[in-house]
């Protein structure tokens, strides 16, 4: 017993997704209300416990930082939208397919990059301002993005990506903050207890976007999950590198690899999907997400150790 407490966390994320993808039932629906609701609420809870730990001083280190600010944006719009334009010439999928790869490349950083970043010891607060930045200039570059590697141009409500952020990211860690400020010296318990509830968080909306999607992951042949691997690990190799290659610091050097590596899959899946295309368009998404989620808490356990 006391091994099985001993496995990494990302030995649990595989385990989870396997069970999802033999077993899905459970993860999609409880009667007659969709697991998938859960999903939002749980990122909450992982932003407030982020948020916990956070202060003032770390977003006014960031602001004495703007070069990390910069090159994360910078590195994230760059490397993931030209590897994946790439890896569509070298593997020539279809046409729809193909734009799914440039559409994940193209998405902001993904929400659970935040709670990477946090697990593998590295710049929080660097992270968070990379995902809303990015996330905010999205509706402008994405568009931009496939109009010039996939020719075609797919349409983001601004306004309600905003809100989003705001929902997701913004609030929670607000809370969070307050909650550090007013009670976190006084009560100690929870804020003991807050990494590992946000590790079980992420664990469970894995296995529910995992069962979800399960007839898209298994249906798609191995090329794409191929591909969709390689973009991946891209990512965190180009963002890494290049960070350290520009001069910045081990921990911003490590949020940027994170940032970059992994994508907003959710939101890319809700574009195809708003497109009717989510059998062609959507299965890249489908396929990344849990990908990214196994290779970026491998990565960011590899780190915490160090």
């Amino acid at each position: 017993m006391k091994f099985i407490g001993k496995l990494p966390f990302s030995f649990w994320i595989i385990v989870a997704v396997g069970f999802s993808l033999y077993y899905p039932t459970p993860f999609i629906s409880i009667g007659d209300y969709k697991l998938k609701g859960l999903i939002i609420p749980l990122l909450q809870i992982i932003m407030f416990g982020m948020g916990s730990t956070m202060g003032v001083d770390d977003f006014r280190e960031v602001l004495k930082s703007p070069k990390s600010v910069f090159l994360g944006v910078f590195f994230h719009f760059f490397i993931m939208p030209l590897v994946g334009f790439s890896l569509t010439k070298i593997f020539n999928f279809p046409n729809e397919v193909a734009a799914g790869i440039i559409l994940v490349g193209s998405m902001p950083c993904g929400l659970a990059s935040n709670v990477m970043s946090y697990m593998a010891k590295a710049n929080v607060a660097l992270s968070l301002t990379l995902t809303s930045i990015s996330t905010l200039l999205a509706p402008f570059l994405t568009p931009l993005l496939l109009k010039i590697l996939a020719n075609q141009l797919i349409e983001i409500n601004f306004w309600e990506m905003v809100w989003e952020i705001f929902k997701l990211i913004i609030i929670p860690i607000f809370f969070g903050v307050i909650y550090k400020k007013i009670i976190g010296e006084k009560w100690n318990g929870l804020q003991k207890h807050l990494s590992t509830i946000s590790m079980y968080s992420i664990a469970l909306i894995i296995v529910i976007i995992t069962a979800n999607g399960r007839d898209s992951l298994l249906k798609v042949g191995p090329l794409l999950v191929v591909a969709c691997l390689i973009h991946n690990l891209c990512g965190f190799f180009f963002g890494y590198f290049g960070a350290k290659l520009t001069g910045l610091p081990e921990k911003d050097a490590r949020t940027i690899a994170i940032e970059v590596g992994l994508q907003n899959s959710g939101l890319a899946s809700g574009i195809a999907m708003s497109l009717n295309k989510i059998a062609t368009l959507g299965l890249a998404p489908a396929i990344f997400g849990p990908l990214m989620n196994i290779t970026g808490s491998t990565l960011a356990t590899y780190w915490k150790r160090k």
